[in-house]
């Protein structure tokens, strides 16, 4: 893991190493933009021959040779500036390209413990707009700082050509102003960083409101959504006034320092015994250059904000990039598992947890056993299937996959031999097609699809639709009903035909007779494949070959169905409960028909 790079300036090198790939462009642009000083600092050069040589000396080569050489600057100026602007914009896209991509790459490979302790509004707002953020640090500041520092060196390197004298007047007001640098630069980084969190929350709340609107809308919830969003609103503006504050206030500070420093100097130039020793045209380039500077330093002031915000902004990204990855420390190669699974006295407590999710838990699984996992919400169902594909590693005991543990296989090829569908069906942006065969690395044809909808029972749907396997499902599939999104995710699972299947919850979203059929194309899926089933209906896997009944963590019973009703334990209390239930609802059902 990388060392996070500490203090601004090794903070802004590391941000800038991005640039290399690009460095003969970044050489360009810092040519052009010298170029560019070079020619403000010319034309303000130019007063003088303008004013001794045509207006006092009337020298004729002077007055036809000013035009064209002002002309010729303004068009390298115009050149320079084009060039320059060109080539960082260039650059600052492709950082912030890399960046991202880099960010979301490593966003990816986080364990699952880092989604479940930060907010998804704050990772986006990471990618979002800190990256653009960082890029105007990496970018845009560097047009101004060396386009207007060159312009401040050659202006004073004007002045004191002209009269070095009155340029010391210029140092004494260097200490001030590099005070008020410094002091504004821990102003805007500690406001920038807030401002980041702040956006972060912003985010964070608009996407709770999208995703949740059905809910507001149902339980009245309209107004107290707004009052948080406003909070959340107005803190984030109040740090952007205060950032606009800084800004504002420190400028005009700065440019009194230097106006100052003019006035003394237009004293001490025009006394007595100093006037006669300088030309008009000296003196007029002198107060040029004078006044030239202080547009190059209120940008230099400015720039600062933008500098601190990439600055802060950078530090965030960095930190992030920094977080662990999950840990693959595995070396065996996987083509295709038997599907053997013995979880060995497994201890694992969720982070921030103090109870454990599960406590001593132990099971063998055989090659092709239908194994259900039944118990009451909290019981460790969940936890125990999110076990095996390594979402989270256990704090003690192991998870065996035909005998070697799980954790000396390549986690990549671990998780290729397992298929895993959620009560939470996730789709995708795209078309039934894409989304069914999503993951898979080869060409999977369109006959292979249909399969796996028909045996899913979603092909009596999915043929019905005016563009049949290309319509595209919309966000997180709203175009399509809780139960149709669910037959998808078990027709992507058949398509992958990993020998490991996990079904937590897989038919909960669906009506009975859609159930029965899914039911009954799961059973010939299963065939020659390890099952692992999370379910509450307990009537879905009273065939299961064997019932592992989980309580506060621990497996406290385990058998087939019968055997566990002989038990007369926790399995046949569940199982009663439910009949009685099921048999109340159909009654009241029943008693309301007309």
């Amino acid at each position: 893991m990388k060392e996070i790079p500490k203090g601004s300036v090794r903070i802004y090198a590391h941000l800038l190493s991005y640039t290399w790939p690009y460095r003969l462009i970044l050489a360009g642009a810092v040519v052009a933009l010298i170029v560019h000083a070079a020619a403000d600092t010319g034309f303000i050069w130019l007063m003088q021959p303008l004013l001794d040589g045509s207006f006092v000396e009337r020298n004729p080569v002077v007055i036809r040779t000013l035009p064209v050489v002002i002309l010729a600057l303004f068009v390298v100026r115009g050149l320079s500036g084009f060039c320059s602007t060109y080539g960082m914009a260039y650059i600052s896209r492709h950082v912030i390209k890399t960046l991202r991509k880099e960010l979301f790459d490593h966003l990816l490979m986080l364990p699952s413990s880092y989604y479940d302790s930060h907010s998804s509004g704050q990772l986006i707002s990471k990618l979002i707009y800190n990256v653009e953020q960082v890029a105007q640090a990496a970018s845009s500041t560097v047009i101004v700082i060396i386009r207007d520092l060159f312009t401040v060196l050659g202006l004073l390197g004007l002045m004191f050509y002209l009269n070095w004298q009155l340029t010391l007047v210029i140092f004494l007001i260097g200490p001030l102003i590099g005070f008020l640098i410094r002091y504004v630069s821990i102003q805007f980084r500690r406001i920038s960083t807030r401002l980041q969190h702040s956006m972060g929350d912003v985010t964070q709340s608009i996407e709770e409101s999208i995703e949740g609107h059905k809910l507001i809308k149902l339980f009245g919830g309209f107004d107290r959504s707004v009052q948080v969003f406003e909070s959340i609103n107005e803190h984030n503006r109040r740090l952007h006034m205060r950032l606009v504050a800084t800004r504002a206030a420190s400028s005009p500070i700065v440019q009194f320092i230097v106006a100052c420093a003019v006035s003394l100097i237009v004293f001490l130039a025009t006394r007595e015994n100093a006037i006669h020793q300088t030309s008009p045209g000296e003196f007029v380039s002198f107060i040029g250059a004078m006044v030239g500077i202080l547009a190059p330093l209120r940008h230099l002031t400015n720039v600062n904000e933008t500098l601190q915000k990439g600055i802060a902004a950078a530090e965030s990204i960095f930190s992030f990039m920094d977080e662990s990855l999950e840990a693959d420390h595995g070396t065996i190669a996987l083509e295709r598992a038997q599907g053997r699974i013995c979880y060995q006295n497994i201890v694992f407590t969720y982070s921030g947890k103090e109870s454990p999710a599960l406590n001593d838990v132990s099971l063998n699984i055989e090659v092709g056993m239908q194994v259900a996992l039944v118990g009451p919400s909290g019981s460790g169902k969940s936890t125990m299937a999110q076990l095996l594909p390594r979402f989270y590693d256990p704090q003690q005991g192991k998870i065996l996959l035909d005998g070697r543990d799980i954790r000396d296989y390549r986690l990549n090829d671990l998780r290729r031999q397992i298929s895993y569908i959620t009560q939470e069906v996730v789709l995708f942006n795209d078309t039934i097609a894409a989304n069914v065969a999503y993951g898979s690395h080869e060409s999977i044809d369109t006959q292979k699809i249909i399969n796996a909808l028909e045996l899913s029972c979603a092909w009596e749907f999915v043929k019905e639709l005016p563009d049949g396997i290309e319509t595209v499902v919309g966000d997180k599939g709203i175009m399509l009903s809780g139960g149709q999104r669910q037959r998808l995710a078990i027709a992507r699972a058949l398509v992958k035909n990993a020998p490991i299947l996990i079904l937590d919850e897989a038919t909960s979203a669906l009506d009975t007779v859609s159930e029965r059929q899914v039911q009954q194309a799961l059973h010939q899926v299963r065939q020659g494949r390890t099952s692992l089933i999370i379910a509450h209906r307990l009537s879905t896997i009273v065939n299961a070959d064997l019932i592992a009944v989980l309580w506060n963590g621990r497996i406290v019973e385990s058998g087939t169905h019968n055997e566990l009703l002989r038990q007369n334990g926790a399995y046949t209390r569940l199982y009663r409960t439910q009949l009685t239930d099921t048999s109340e609802q159909t009654s009241a059902h029943l008693a309301n028909m007309p």
